[in-house]
């Protein structure tokens, strides 16, 4: 599954620098509002020493990372649900992401230009906070007219979500994200439907002084409020690390009590909001490779996530744990030791399965 992650915030927050950082691509950062147009998209890996590990004691041809897009989307400003600034373009590149990654100026350096003129983390999150909320009300409304016709010739599905969309137009009235109203059992896909920016997951990304490892207590207070992530991370330190070799920059890393890259940091806020496990398909002379899934889903949905071809013809899958399997020298010794087990398609999928699945052609 390819995992899609907005970067937003207001201009000069640190969304290109903190892409720059994580991605080591060439989005240009520039000190003034709207230097990012069109999104910026690149496909970041996702390492996972499990998986090198499994490689390693299987003996397999290759890794293959997932992956996680990173798309840095241009800077909000205040009326961008009426089209101000880059109002609508914005919005419309948001909408395409699974989840927000709300990057907030948490710094004081006083070389970067603030758009209003003032540093206010709250302020600044609740502009955002109310431009996509506004954009959801227009959004509901507009859906709530088309709903109710239908709604009126007695269509069951139609008359659940008409009053879902009801109660989501007054949370969005009273300051509530749509993601606070739980979708109509009678209509499970109104939520899909309605396509609403505050239905997305979010993770806060603080963006602190160099040397700061902690988010600001006001930035985690609202984002426990919100049930919403939340990392700390110095855009400029990321950036900077990125310009090094791998070994400079771990050297870096220790002398700043850093123990991990801001992108494991942001990889993992982001996967616990989705609710993503990762699982593993590897063999002897083959690739060794990594896989998301939703957490719940399973055996059936996994091989799903290799192939359709194979999901379709699935009879049943041979797993392990990957510790079990590393544990034991590879698969003979996880079936000598009785730890590779065959499971149905019902099976549920754990974070860390090593899995090969059987299927007819």
């Amino acid at each position: 599954m390819s995992t899609r992650i907005g970067i937003v915030g207001l201009p000069n927050a640190g969304k290109s620098s903190l892409f720059n950082a994580l991605t080591r691509a060439g989005a240009e950062a520039a000190n003034y509002p709207f230097t990012t147009i069109e999104p910026n998209v690149a496909v970041v890996p996702v390492a996972d020493e499990r998986l090198d590990r499994v490689a390693q004691t299987l003996g397999a041809s290759e890794i293959v990372y997932d992956t996680i897009d990173f798309h840095d989307i241009a800077g909000l400003v205040a009326g961008a649900h009426k089209g101000e600034g880059l109002g609508n373009r914005f919005l419309a590149n948001i909408r395409e992401t699974d989840a927000i990654l709300h990057v907030v100026r948490a710094h004081e350096d006083p070389g970067v230009v603030h758009p209003e003129g003032r540093v206010d983390a709250i302020a600044d999150i609740e502009t955002i906070e109310a431009e996509l909320a506004l954009a959801d009300l227009e959004q509901a409304e507009r859906r709530l007219q088309r709903v109710s016709r239908a709604a009126k010739s007695g269509e069951r599905p139609a008359i659940a979500e008409e009053a879902w969309l009801q109660q989501v137009i007054e949370g969005l009235q009273a300051g509530r994200p749509v993601r606070s109203v739980p979708p109509p059992e009678d209509a499970p896909g109104a939520m899909r439907d309605l396509g609403a920016l505050t239905a997305k997951p979010v993770l806060f990304v603080a963006n602190v002084e160099e040397g700061e490892i902690d988010v600001p207590a006001a930035i985690a207070a609202h984002a426990a409020a919100e049930g919403a992530g939340a990392v700390a991370i110095s855009a400029r330190l990321e950036s900077e690390l990125a310009e090094l070799s791998e070994e400079e920059a771990s050297a870096m890393r220790e002398e700043l009590a850093l123990s991990e890259s801001g992108l494991s940091r942001v990889v993992a806020g982001a996967f616990s909001l989705l609710r993503l496990i990762a699982f593993f398909t590897a063999g002897e002379g083959k690739p060794a490779q990594s896989w998301h899934l939703h957490e719940g889903l399973s055996a059936w949905h996994a091989a799903g996530e290799i192939h359709t071809d194979i999901q379709r013809g699935f009879v049943r899958a041979e797993v392990v744990g990957w510790s079990d399997l590393v544990d034991a020298g590879g698969y003979a010794g996880a079936r000598e030791r009785g730890l590779l087990r065959l499971e149905g398609r019902d099976y549920t999928m754990r974070d860390g399965d090593v899995i090969t699945v059987k299927f007819t052609p």
